[in-house]
C-alpha cells in the first residue's frame, strides 16, 4: 500500500536545474526541520547538467534517500530513471514527491528486486552501510558496459577510502571530484582493455559477492542459541549480534500467552524467530522498513523454525501503522536512533506510539534501549507507565502494558 495520503503542506522547495520542485520526507511532519536534500543531491544534479550527460537512455539511481533525484530526473525531457530503494519510508516520499511535483515515467525497484539489465548512466547515492553498497555494485555491476557513465555522490564524511576502493574494486578506475560544501562525488567506470577483452576481464573480475551472510549465533541466548542467522547486506549488525539485541534475547518473556506477537523493527529477525519457538501456538509479525531486513528475518525463520500451530508474517511497511488497533498481545522493539547519518529519537517515539494503538488493553511492549536514551520518559507519557525489566551498565529493558480504557478510550 502507497500511504502518499499524508496532509498537504507547503513543501519546501528546491531549485534544480530542470525546474523548482516541492520536497518532503516521509512521513511528513511540519515540525521536522531535516529537509529531504542536501548537498550532495544538488551536486550531483549540477554536475549532470554541466556536463551535458545523456540521460535519455538507460538510468538508474541507487539509494535516493527522499526521492529528490528522482523528482529531479524525471524533469528531463526523454529521461525515465529507475531508481533502486532499501527503503520503504523512501519509496513513499519518492511517490508523494513525484505526484506533488507532477512528474511522471520513474520506474521504483527495492533491493531484492531483479536489477536492470542494461545502465547507461549509474548514480549512486553512497548509503551509511558499506556492505549495501558493496551488495549492490556487485548486483549491478554485469549491467555495466564500456560506456556506462558511473557517478556516485555523498557528503564528505560518507565517503571513505574503502568506499572509493568498493568502486575501483567492483566497477572499475576510480577518482573523486573536489569537496564543495562538504559533498563530493565519486567517478567510476569500466576501462575499455576490461570490457572489450574476455580474459583479461576474466583476469580481473572483483570477487563474488559474499551477501548474504550466515553466522551461528552465541549459546547463552535462549531458544535461537547457537542457531544460524542470515543476514543481507545493510541489515544492522549483519556480521555479528549486537548486544542491545542480545540482551533483550536474555530476557525475552516466555510461557506467556500471547497469541499474536510482533518484531517491530526486526532487522534479521532473531527477536521474533526466537518468541516463535517459545511461543509456539502465537502469530508472529515481522515488520521493517527495510526489505533487506524483512528478507533476512524471512531467511533466519525459514532456516531455524519448522512447522508450527502458528503462523509468521513478514511485512515491509512503517512499522504498525497499517495494523488494525487492539489487535497485539505483544511487541518486541529494538528501535533505532538514526536516521541516516542523523540523531534522533523521531523513529522510536513513532514505533512506542505505532505499538500503543495496535496493542490490545492488556498487551505488553518489550524495549531494550541504551541507558542515556531515556526511553522510560516517553514510555510514561504514552502509556502512563514503564517497569524495569532488566539493566546491566549499557542497556536497559523496559515494559509498558497498555491500560484497560477509561470512558471509552483506550
Amino acid at each position: 500500500m502507497n500511504r502518499t495520503d499524508q496532509p498537504a503542506t507547503a513543501a519546501p522547495l528546491l531549485t534544480t536545474p530542470w525546474g523548482d520542485l516541492g520536497l518532503t520526507r516521509f512521513p511528513e511532519n511540519p515540525r521536522d526541520q531535516l529537509r529531504a536534500w542536501d548537498a550532495a543531491d544538488t551536486y550531483l544534479l549540477r554536475h549532470l547538467a554541466d556536463a551535458g550527460t545523456d540521460l535519455t537512455g538507460d538510468v538508474t539511481v541507487v539509494g535516493d534517500r527522499w526521492g529528490t533525484l528522482a523528482a529531479a530526473l524525471s524533469g528531463v525531457p526523454g529521461c525515465t530513471p529507475t531508481l533502486i530503494s532499501d527503503s520503504y519510508l523512501g519509496q513513499q516520499a519518492t511517490y508523494a514527491n513525484l505526484t506533488r511535483n507532477e512528474r511522471t515515467g520513474a520506474r521504483l525497484l527495492t533491493t531484492q528486486d531483479a536489477p536492470p539489465a542494461r545502465i547507461d548512466v549509474l548514480l549512486v547515492r553512497v548509503p551509511k552501510s558499506l556492505a549495501l553498497l558493496e551488495d549492490q555494485l556487485h548486483r549491478l555491476r554485469p549491467a555495466v558496459h564500456e560506456n556506462t557513465v558511473v557517478v556516485g555522490t555523498g557528503m564528505v564524511k560518507e565517503i571513505h577510502t574503502s568506499t572509493l576502493n568498493l568502486f575501483e574494486r567492483i566497477i572499475g578506475p576510480t577518482r573523486t571530484s573536489l569537496a564543495e560544501k562538504k559533498a563530493r562525488l565519486i567517478f567510476s567506470g569500466t576501462s575499455p582493455t576490461t570490457a572489450s577483452d574476455p580474459a583479461h576481464a576474466s583476469a580481473s573480475a572483483p570477487a563474488s559477492n559474499p551477501w548474504p551472510y550466515t553466522y551461528r549465533l552465541p549459546s547463552d541466548i535462549g531458544p535461537l542459541s547457537g542457531r544460524p542467522v542470515v543476514n543481507h547486506a545493510g541489515v544492522f549488525c549483519a556480521e555479528h549480534l549486537d548486544i542491545g539485541t542480545r540482551f533483550l534475547l536474555q530476557h525475552l518473556p516466555r510461557g506467556t500467552d500471547a497469541r499474536t506477537i510482533v518484531d517491530l523493527g526486526c532487522g534479521n529477525g532473531v527477536v521474533g524467530t526466537s518468541a516463535a519457538l517459545a511461543h509456539p501456538d502465537a502469530d508472529v509479525l515481522f515488520t521493517d522498513e527495510s526489505h533487506q531486513a524483512v528478507a533476512s528475518a524471512r531467511a533466519t525463520y525459514e532456516e531455524n523454525v519448522g512447522d508450527r500451530p502458528g503462523k509468521a508474517e513478514f511485512r515491509v511497511a512503517d512499522g504498525l501503522a497499517d495494523t488494525p488497533p487492539g489487535s497485539v498481545d505483544l511487541v518486541l522493539n529494538n528501535p533505532p536512533f538514526h536516521s541516516h547519518q542523523a540523531t534522533t529519537d523521531a523513529t522510536a517515539h513513532r514505533m512506542f506510539s505505532q505499538a500503543r494503538a495496535a496493542l490490545r488493553p492488556g498487551g505488553e511492549l518489550w524495549v531494550v534501549g541504551n541507558r542515556h536514551l531515556g526511553y522510560h520518559v516517553k514510555l510514561r507519557r504514552l502509556f502512563g507507565n514503564s517497569q524495569l525489566v532488566a539493566s546491566n551498565a549499557k542497556f536497559v529493558i523496559l515494559k509498558a502494558v497498555k491500560r484497560e480504557p477509561r470512558g471509552g478510550r483506550a
